[in-house]
């Protein structure tokens, strides 16, 4: 990813962080130079001082067989905003788009037994929705162990984390702040958010 060393969002519990909210990722990867992506909510962990992100594919899905024998991007990006020339203070601007955006590189292990993958999705139901765990929990064990052979789970050892945070950090501090005010003031939550982080960096 092309980040300009302004842009750069170094700090990499912050980058955790980021991934964790915006979980929801897209995974890549490329057999004979054709790519191909699925959707997916991602689980993020830390362990030893290494960053582990895993999930589960359909076991129908044909990506699913292909991770093995490929590099691995995952990109986790969500809150972004159009930037109106008319928060600066020259006439002669054009506009951009503000946005932060983590690519992370890795190497894929598919999930092998029953038990990895049912402690897969208990992590994830406990992460995404806690109260369901007791629901799932009560579901008769046949149907569980049916739901487990329909998916492929796997995990991917992050070798390259890459982060940029482009949030105006080239403007002049009243530009900065007019963007500030005017997307604190959006009906777009993206938006919003882009503001909040943006006056984050003022702090």
């Amino acid at each position: 990813m092309y980040i300009p060393s302004f842009n750069a969002f170094p700090d990499k519990q912050e980058v955790i962080s980021f991934m964790r909210k915006y979980s929801f990722g897209t995974i890549v990867t490329s057999v004979n130079n054709v790519p191909f992506a699925t959707h997916l909510p991602f689980l993020v962990e830390v362990k030893d001082d290494q960053v582990i992100i895993s999930s589960h594919f359909a076991k129908a899905n044909p990506q699913s067989k292909d991770i093995l024998n490929s590099d691995i991007l995952v990109i986790f990006t969500e809150p972004h905003a159009y930037i109106s020339p008319k928060n600066y203070e020259k006439e002669a601007n054009v506009p951009t788009w503000n946005y932060i955006a983590v690519h992370a590189y890795g190497k894929a292990r598919l999930l092998e037994t029953e038990q990895e993958h049912l402690n897969l999705l208990e992590h994830t139901i406990k992460t995404y929705e806690a109260d369901y765990f007791k629901q799932w929990m009560q579901l008769p064990y046949e149907y569980r162990s049916k739901m487990i052979k329909g998916i492929t789970g796997f995990e991917i050892v992050v070798t390259d984390l890459q982060a940029k945070s482009k949030l105006s950090q080239n403007r002049s501090e009243t530009e900065k702040q007019n963007i500030i005010n005017s997307l604190g003031k959006s009906e777009s939550e993206s938006e919003r958010e882009i503001a909040a982080y943006m006056a984050s960096l003022k702090k």
